[in-house]
């Protein structure tokens, strides 16, 4: 079964960042596994999970509500990252790597939502 978000550029952008944050936080210390680690991987997950949840709404307003839950989730990895790198648990390289990935999710996000409000 396929569902419609699927063909979303934003969920196609989320499904890559999922498995780039997914692999950079497999180094993460093992006493972290229930903090930082967790905490990243649930808000990167959180993304794609509101942009299905909310292209399955019956009205546009209950959909455009999931988007900006999607886009507080994907700041809130971007905010989690960034304490990773000051707390050297990520390469501030790999930080870089990802956040032209992050930043054009965010803007198609902010998108979607303007388009949603129409």
């Amino acid at each position: 079964m396929k569902f419609n978000y699927e063909d979303l550029d934003v969920a196609k952008l989320s499904g890559r960042l999922i498995k780039d944050v997914y692999q950079l936080t497999e180094n993460f210390p093992s006493k972290e596994n229930f903090g930082l680690t967790s905490q990243i991987r649930r808000a990167v997950v959180s993304v794609l999970l509101n942009i299905a949840e909310g292209d399955n709404r019956k009205s546009k307003k209950d959909y455009c509500h999931f988007i900006v839950i999607s886009t507080g989730s994907l700041v809130e990895l971007d905010c989690a990252l960034k304490i990773s790198v000051d707390l050297e648990y990520l390469k501030n390289e790999n930080y870089i790597q990802l956040e032209p990935v992050i930043k054009e999710l965010y803007f198609k996000l902010i998108g979607l939502a303007k388009y949603l409000r129409k």
